[in-house]
């Protein structure tokens, strides 16, 4: 069986005697940190989603086709001191980011959010200008050479990239988190507006795609959830977003889509249940600082449900002994029900040492048969 077979069989729960090799990626403090500890850069793509071979990560495919504003925002530096710089990016928010610290573009702290491209019905109406589905440039110029070498792949392909569109995280992108959380009560019929809008430019973009690729599975990325729980509860989820899922799935398992992912951060096990209604059954990263234990998850919602992620990275810095508990204890019996992928529980962070990542590694590869 290839790549692909056994990524598709894990993927409808079933027990496979090869399991893929996936991590999130690092950090830019944690790429310095393990080049002064020994990791040789000129082996390092860095390219940790598509492929990492010298840590022996497996290769994945992504449809890159651009789901951003056409053209983009223009990028503006409102100010700048030696300490920050406050700009607006090519979504058309504006942010004020601390300088100090920042590694090869990854920032020690999050910026602080300060104003969003949508705030009432006019502003949303002039940023649908900049979702045409059909402008030229969303899909590359190599378009038609890519759909030739996905004809003859041997490894699992997604529609669309990582983290390119969810039905939550769009809208926040466009408003903001805590704008948004009013609008949900302070101007219900203008949500609804914008998540019809977002569906109908998504189905409208990919149709091209669907009719052209044979692919294995579509992720909704919406990191809707922080420790505490998600940012909003099953009452608006059934509200605002049930029927768009549901609609959207539909869409994609008539293109025999059948594996439907969801990628969130924090706390969201109270969703769960209804995301499941909506046709998702695959989970990842699992948080652990947010208690998304993945043997708890197989003991709650059983077969049904498909993990990726959960191994603790705060367990992996501090040493061997935690390293081989934390595996020990969930990967062998989680394997041994089948559907589940081991990957650390988010980006690889600056605490974690070259030498504990290397061991980390070769022991996962040990534990799923590599």
């Amino acid at each position: 069986m290839t790549h692909r077979e056994h990524f598709c069989k894990i993927m409808k729960g079933d027990v496979s005697n090869w399991i893929p090799n996936y991590e999130y990626g690092l950090w830019g403090q944690t790429f310095e940190r393990w080049i002064k500890e020994g990791m040789p850069e000129d082996k390092i793509y860095n390219n940790w989603f598509e492929g990492e071979p010298f840590f022996k990560i497996d290769r994945r495919g992504f449809a890159h086709i651009n789901t951003g504003p056409v053209p983009a925002y223009q990028t503006e530096v409102i100010e700048e001191t030696d300490r920050y710089i406050i700009q607006r990016n090519p979504w058309g928010y504006i942010t004020k980011s601390l300088k100090e610290g920042t590694v090869r573009g990854t920032r020690p702290s999050m910026d602080q959010y300060i104003s969003f491209p949508v705030t009432d019905r006019e502003s949303f109406n002039q940023m649908k200008e900049k979702y045409n589905p059909f402008s030229s440039v969303r899909y590359s110029l190599w378009w038609d050479e890519w759909v030739k070498i996905w004809k003859k792949r041997d490894y699992p392909l997604c529609l669309l990239g990582n983290a390119s569109w969810g039905l939550y995280s769009r809208l926040r992108i466009w408003v903001g988190t805590e704008n948004l959380s009013y609008m949900f009560y302070d101007n219900p019929a203008l949500v609804e507006e914008m998540i019809e809008f977002n569906v109908e430019f998504l189905l409208s973009l990919v149709e091209k795609a669907l009719n052209e690729v044979e692919f294995d599975y579509f992720n909704f990325f919406e990191d809707c959830a922080g420790k505490g729980g998600p940012l909003f509860g099953p009452e608006i989820f059934k509200k605002f977003f049930l029927k768009p899922y549901k609609r959207v799935i539909e869409r994609l398992k008539k293109a025999g889509i059948e594996i439907i992912t969801l990628d969130t951060d924090g706390n969201f096990e109270v969703l769960i249940p209804l995301w499941m209604d909506a046709g998702i059954n695959f989970f990842w990263p699992l948080e652990q600082a947010s208690g998304m234990d993945p043997l708890k998850l197989r003991k709650k919602f059983g077969k049904n449900i498909i993990l990726m992620g959960g191994i603790d990275k705060r367990e992996i810095a501090k040493g061997k002994n935690e390293i081989e508990k934390e595996l020990y204890k969930k990967i062998p019996p989680l394997l041994e029900q089948g559907g589940y992928i081991p990957t650390l529980d988010h980006a690889i962070s600056p605490d974690i040492s070259y030498e504990n990542f290397m061991y980390y590694i070769e022991l996962k590869l040990k534990l799923i048969g590599r």
